[in-house]
């Protein structure tokens, strides 16, 4: 009588075993969820601070960027904001804008303070100054295939394709292309946030 009332107590009951079934399919996906999001910041796209500023006012200092990584990009094209390495520079990675890319020629009137790509005076919404300060590379310049011509929005406070030690950069050397800013850094000034900057960024 007594293991017939013990094999009593330790039988599950039909909703322990759901309740039990249920647990261990939500422990599962939240697993699989974690790996997933591994995966994907490891492989695909990865989070990225902005450090200086060579791209205000599109990007400020600290501004957290999500980066498409390079394995995933088919093509760069003008426009595209991108992070490279430049060991010859700094081993830091660097977060400029794409003036040019391979076969095209670029060439800056520093009086005038504009820039040509292809004999072409480009309409440069997005810098918030003109092109005045030269560093030390001849134009006009011929972009190598498979590399691209760099150069930060905030023009006279960056050091990008203009300077020698910088140049065209391989495409190989982008880390990979900015698309979207997830978090601002505090304005230089106010020190404020701006919390309408979050958004997509590109192509101008």
């Amino acid at each position: 009588m007594e293991d017939f009332e013990m094999k009593e107590e330790l039988t599950e009951t039909p909703v322990e075993k759901v309740a039990g079934r249920e647990a261990y399919e939500w422990l599962r996906s939240c697993v699989e969820c974690v790996l997933m999001i591994v995966l994907v910041f490891t492989f695909a796209v990865r989070m990225m601070g902005v450090q200086g500023p060579s791209m205000r006012q599109t990007l400020q200092q600290g501004d957290r960027l999500l980066v498409v990584n390079s394995l995933l990009v088919s093509d760069y094209n003008a426009g595209d904001i991108v992070i490279a390495r430049k060991d010859t520079f700094s081993e830091d990675p660097i977060v400029k804008r794409v003036i040019a890319v391979g076969g095209q020629t670029v060439d800056i009137d520093f009086g005038s303070g504009t820039v040509y790509v292809d004999g072409t005076a480009l309409e440069e919404d997005y810098i918030n100054d003109l092109t005045y300060t030269f560093e030390g590379t001849e134009f006009p310049l011929v972009v190598p295939d498979g590399s691209v011509f760099l150069m930060g929005d905030n023009r006279n406070m960056s050091t990008d394709s203009r300077d020698s030690r910088i140049g065209t950069v391989d495409t190989r050397y982008l880390i990979g292309k900015a698309v979207f800013l997830l978090f601002p850094g505090p304005d230089s000034i106010t020190e404020k946030r701006d919390f309408g900057r979050i958004g997509l960024l590109g192509r101008e």
